[in-house]
């Protein structure tokens, strides 16, 4: 009997699962955070380490992956599904090495680093099988990881579960993830060859202005969207005094949602997918614009009613859709204002930039809040979003 071939649709929503389950293992570190540093005996200075690590750890991986160009020295589909089982695996070890400070945190960079493996492999393969309504697709599966990113935390709001179960049930959710691409997916009908990374090229990356003004929009999105996640749960906290379970399950809501954002994002930026390149990147200039503008304000506002919790969770929740909508559109961008020969160097210089820029803004934020308080905190990631709009707002001009 002939092998029945897979469409578009059955494909997307196969490998959005497989991110929602690998990604999981994202802010397993930040979900037990209270857990772990008890047993360090540490504060919020230290405990932060177990996010950073991720981050430094993905903008590492990102690089690595980029210089042996393995998504196609090896096919995606393995690289993805081999990625994910490392991934797992990092993250359990980290269960069973977590009273040592540095070997916890050093397992939480591992855990990120092949992360880079599971994230731009499943974007490469969804570029494969979409032309059109790529945008919408792109999203679908962005928003796929917010929910993913959320998982650690609805798992610790079930109340009842140690925390080292929440974090090997994430590992388990990784395993399900590799399972189901290598079973079940393969590249599409229009998959190309992933662009060399090339260091000598970076120079033209900053002479080029389209190119320039999009890193600085990433950068700025970039400098607010893992500050609010990797500290929401523990501003929620601080304003509430709710119960772990209750703050457990806002946290989860909170960062779940922004895949009503993604979505959005998606289907808005591809109403220009058959007009002019540069109709088409003013566009995905002016949903970045809108999405950080609500972004800007929701900074603002959560600092404000900061002592209101009910009022927090409502400004969070639309803080957590306009938050991660504009994500996919940022790489979009820069595949499309870069010259065809340094799109890889683009891609990956603007990845490792945007994550190793996250690992710094994340420090900031724990330091902020320690000498200020959180309303300040939450106040000064408005920056970022003000500097992106500013940014795409040229952009977006140049596009007509």
């Amino acid at each position: 009997m002939a092998r029945r071939e897979p469409t578009s649709r059955r494909v997307l929503f196969l490998l959005s699962t497989a991110e929602l389950l690998a990604m999981s293992l994202w802010f397993t570190g930040t979900a037990v955070l209270p857990q772990v540093t008890a047993l360090w005996h540490a504060n919020l200075a230290l405990g932060s380490w177990l996010t950073i690590a991720v981050q430094i750890g993905f903008a590492l991986g990102a690089i690595t992956f980029a210089v042996f160009n393995l998504p196609d020295v090896f096919s995606p589909v393995t690289v993805l599904a081999s990625s994910s089982l490392a991934a797992a695996a990092a993250n359990a070890a980290f269960v069973y090495a977590a009273k040592d400070p540095l070997a916890a945190i050093l397992l939480r960079g591992a855990t990120g680093f092949f992360l880079a493996g599971v994230y731009p492999p499943g974007m490469k393969l969804i570029a494969g099988w979409f032309q059109k309504g790529r945008g919408l697709a792109l999203g679908i599966m962005i928003g796929a990881l917010s929910v993913g990113s959320a998982v650690p935390h609805g798992v610790n709001s079930l109340g009842g579960i140690p925390w080292r179960g929440v974090v090997l049930a994430c590992s388990g959710f990784s395993v399900l993830a590799a399972v189901i691409v290598a079973l079940a997916v393969h590249e599409g009908p229009y998959a190309t060859p992933q662009a060399p990374l090339d260091f000598s090229q970076i120079w033209e990356i900053i002479r080029n202005r389209r190119l320039r003004l999009a890193n600085l929009g990433y950068l700025g999105h970039m400098w607010e969207l893992y500050s609010m996640w990797g500290w929401i749960g523990v501003v929620l906290v601080a304003a509430s005094g709710w119960r772990r379970e209750q703050s457990e399950a806002a946290t989860a809501l909170v960062i779940a949602i922004g895949a009503v954002g993604c979505t959005w994002a998606g289907a808005a930026s591809d109403r220009m997918q058959d007009r002019s390149d540069s109709a088409r990147i003013a566009q995905r200039a002016r949903v970045t614009v809108i999405s950080m503008a609500v972004s800007a304000a929701c900074c603002l506002l959560a600092a404000i009613v900061f002592h209101s919790p009910w009022l927090l969770l409502a400004v969070s929740l639309v803080w957590g859709i306009a938050v991660i909508a504009d994500s996919a559109q940022f790489s979009a961008i820069i595949s499309e204002v870069a010259e065809k020969r340094y799109i890889g160097t683009a891609l990956t210089t603007q990845t490792a930039l945007g994550f190793l820029l996250t690992a710094f803004v994340i420090r900031l934020m724990a330091s902020i809040a320690n000498y200020a308080g959180w309303h300040w905190a939450l106040a000064s990631m408005a920056l970022g979003p003000i500097l992106g709009i500013w940014a795409m707002a040229g952009l977006m001009r140049d596009g007509r």
